[in-house]
């Protein structure tokens, strides 16, 4: 059902790191990410804005980038390796496979190498960025839903599995799995140790479905809800609160005044040791709640980030998930 894991990688990407996005209006961007989510502003201009997480040293996990025609698609998702040199390996790595893979410059962070997976997923990787201090328990710059590190990312890929088998090849290793009989949907793939790097899901791609960001406490979910209602967002209070199957945390899902989406969730569990299989969920559906709450609607399983210039491939064939609507036309049936 899932494809090998390589456990001692070329090189060694350590974590979800950032991710780039377009906006048409900066200082909208900024009041929904500073004052609903809680971020922390490091740095900005006219066109660019960087931000952390309270619980974050690094530079940025959130790059907003002003673009009035192109707003609402991302540019990258970010990924850190361990050192200077896994960039060399890693940039002669992707070359080898005929993949794209390119130096560039970025502010804030040392060497940078732009490369892109086989479906098209623009990637930056990098070992180094500037710092600033932690802000977790300055309570007195806390805002919003406290939001305090950035986890992962969900994307779309018209096929899981052969994507799953590529960062396989990268050192990523399977918490759990959502399957149809022998027919792989979704991959929840992580580098850090815990659950969830990068979720990997059967849709039309490449796309950003949506990046997280953990909070401490579980009440921070509904200060996240509660915050977007008073700012004028809470139309984009997409899905939940809820309770997640796979991985088991609390969550929420927001959408930005781009459509962008972003979870707010309460974390979950450690996976470090090599004996513990992956948990397989069986699925006629792509809903992921476990024991209460109603299915997402429709838009939540098929709307996306599409990345800044690259085409999009459906899959062989499209996801059929019980959404809210088919839900309730089929309950109102009986």
């Amino acid at each position: 059902m899932l494809p090998p894991v390589n456990l001692r990688p070329p090189f060694n990407i350590t974590r979800t790191s950032h991710v780039r996005l377009t906006v048409a209006d900066l200082a909208e961007s900024r009041n929904f990410y500073v004052n609903a989510l809680g971020l922390v502003v490091s740095d900005e201009d006219e066109r660019t804005c960087y931000l952390r997480g309270l619980a974050e040293a690094c530079h940025h996990s959130l790059v907003l980038e002003l673009d009035e025609e192109g707003a609402g698609a991302a540019r990258r998702i970010g990924f850190r390796v361990f050192f200077d040199e896994d960039l060399d390996i890693a940039h002669g790595w992707f070359r080898d496979r005929g993949l794209p893979a390119e130096w560039v410059d970025m502010p804030y962070q040392g060497r940078t190498l732009h490369v892109s997976d086989p479906a098209g997923t623009p990637l930056e990787l990098c070992a180094h960025m500037e710092t600033r201090p932690r802000l977790h328990i300055d309570f007195e710059h806390h805002k919003g839903a406290h939001a305090q590190r950035l986890d992962h990312f969900q994307t779309f890929a018209p096929n899981t599995y052969d994507l799953c088998a590529f960062y396989g090849e990268l050192g990523f290793r399977n918490s759990e799995y959502l399957a149809h009989g022998d027919k792989l949907l979704s991959a929840f793939m992580y580098r850090k140790g815990t659950c969830l790097d990068l979720a990997i899901v059967e849709n039309t791609g490449p796309a950003l479905h949506h990046f997280a960001y953990t909070v401490s406490e579980s009440r921070d979910i509904f200060t996240a809800c509660d915050w977007a209602g008073i700012l004028g967002y809470g139309e984009g209070v997409e899905r939940g609160p809820g309770r997640h199957g796979p991985g088991g945390m609390l969550y929420t899902y927001l959408r930005d005044p781009d459509g962008h989406r972003v979870e707010v969730f309460n974390s979950h569990y450690q996976t470090i040791d090599t004996e513990v299989e992956p948990v397989r969920w069986d699925a006629g559906s792509l809903s992921t709640n476990v024991r209460w709450g109603f299915p997402a609607v429709e838009k939540w399983y098929f709307e996306a980030s599409p990345f800044v210039g690259v085409p999009q491939v459906p899959p062989a064939e499209l996801p059929k998930p019980m959404t809210l609507e088919r839900f309730l036309l089929e309950q109102n049936a009986h």
